[in-house]
């Protein structure tokens, strides 16, 4: 299975990160398959650098982006759905979802 992740880069302290699409069994900072762009938390403004047509080309091919990469793909205006913080608010939100349909 693909992921898009973030790797490690950087020395201690002033790390930035590449955003990857590599297998979900390979290690965090190991092989990859394409670089997708770099995300910078110590530039002034939070910097997001990434290529949208290849990340999206990757999405519509089935790769799923890790928790993070999904937030910052959403604030960036990538990816429309917002990533749920844990699967206890999917299932609220689904159950929402299921009541307001029976009261129709």
């Amino acid at each position: 299975m693909l992921k898009i992740r973030l790797a490690v880069g950087g020395k201690k302290g002033k790390r930035f990160y590449p955003i990857v699409l590599a297998e979900s069994q390979s290690p965090r900072n190991g092989k990859f398959i394409e670089k997708l762009g770099y995300y910078d938390p110590f530039a002034k403004e939070k910097k997001l650098n990434c290529d949208e047509k290849k990340v999206k080309e990757s999405l519509s091919k089935g790769a799923q982006p890790t928790d993070r990469v999904h937030r910052l793909l959403h604030e960036a205006g990538i990816m429309d759905t917002h990533p749920f913080h844990s699967r206890k608010d999917l299932d609220r939100v689904v159950f929402k979802n299921a009541k307001k349909k029976e009261k129709k």
